[in-house]
This record gives structure tokens, sequence and C-alpha cells, in this order.
């Protein structure tokens, strides 16, 4: 299964609502969290989440680049999120804390910096319904798409295999009609897309563009 996400970071905040309407058949919709401080931007806040899920029914995936996630997780599943996913480098104990959102009836991901090895939480993957590995440093949208991280993809896809699990490997980052075969290849199925689809003419379309170029690349 190939999942797309648009990520309304790409948005126009001016027209969020309608912009959210632009994208109905996007499998799920990426909600980035920035507190300026784990990463030096700011962005969207439990408000702009809960609104967002005033005008959709989808499946809002809650991106938390946030010191101390675990403090906000109330906050955010209270605001709409359906999965949160925090950053690994913010919290000493991972596995609680997927523990946590499991308990408070959420999805729970794990996201991973550029830099940061993967090989430490593979064995831990069973505890998440997905890892999401950073293809740009996080903090800013419209980064170049960095392919030497696929080598974490690989590695996650193969353990996930080999145990037997349903765990999501998302990528986010420079994902576009140029990268997404690429990333498909090495074992993604959910994509966060800005840009490409809120910066197209047509973001309906982009979304079904990324999708199939996604599932043929997958299947190959």
């Amino acid at each position: 299964m190939i999942y797309i996400a648009p990520s309304i970071l790409a948005a126009d905040y001016a027209n969020l609502g309608a912009d959210v309407r632009k994208v109905p058949s996007a499998d799920l919709l990426h909600v980035d969290i920035m507190d300026g401080h784990f990463v030096p931007n700011l962005s969207f806040g439990p408000d702009v989440t809960k609104a967002v899920d005033g005008v959709t029914d989808q499946f809002l995936d809650i991106h938390m680049m946030i010191e101390e996630p675990e403090r906000r997780f109330e906050t955010y599943i209270k605001a709409g999120g359906d999965r949160l996913v925090f950053h690994i480098e913010a919290t000493d104990d991972h596995v609680a804390a997927a523990r946590t959102l499991h308990d408070l009836g959420a999805q729970a991901g794990f996201a991973i910096k550029p830099g940061t090895p993967i090989e430490p939480y593979l064995d831990d993957l069973e505890h998440f319904e997905q890892v999401m590995i950073m293809s740009v440093e996080p903090g800013f949208g419209g980064q170049k798409f960095m392919p030497e991280v696929l080598s974490k993809v690989a590695a996650a896809r193969e353990r996930i295999e080999e145990a037997g699990l349903s765990t999501l490997i998302g990528i986010d980052g420079g994902i576009s009609q140029a990268t997404i075969e690429l990333a498909a290849e090495a074992g993604v199925n959910a994509f966060v897309a800005g840009s490409a689809v809120f910066g197209a003419e047509d973001p309906a379309e982009a979304v079904d563009t990324l999708r199939d170029l996604a599932r043929a690349a997958a299947e190959r």
C-alpha cells in the first residue's frame, strides 16, 4: 500500500481550509509542529491542528519537531492528531513514549534525522506504526532531497520484512516526481510531499501522479 501525505507546511496559510479541500484523494495529511528550539523555526500549534481537523475527515499525521514531545502528546491528540511522530533525538525513552501514545488512543511513530543512525532502533520497530526517515534536515520546507538516507530505508525495510511487521516507512523532505521513485524502490511506502502538491496547478492531480509513480517503482 502506498500513502501520499501532503504537508500543509507548503499550503497557503491565508486559505488553509481551501487548500486542504484541494487534496481529497490524499491518504493522510501531514502537519509539521516546530518549537523554535529542537529546530530553528516555528510553525503550527494545536489551534491550527484543530482547525485543519475541523475541515477534513482525513487522517492527521502530526510531525513533532519539538523538545520533550511527551509533554504535548495529549494536547495534539485532543487537537485531532491520529498519529504522533516524535523525533528519536528528542526523547530519552522512545518505547515508553510509544506506549504512552497507544494508551492515549493514538498511533505512534518516530522520526530520525539524516545524521542519526537507524541501527540502534531497528529492534524497536514493533512498537511503532511508522518510522519516518528525514531526507532533509528538519525545520524548513523546500530543501533538496538527500539520497544518502535511503540506506536507512533499506535497513528498516529488511528488518520489517524479516520480523513480519506492518510498520510503515515514511520519508519526509524533497519528495517530488523526480525523487519519489528512488524512495519507493528503496522501500518507502508513505511519502510526505509539500511543494510538489500544493505548488502544483492541480494539487489533487499531483497527489494521484505521485501515488502512481511510487506504486510503479515499488512493483519493479
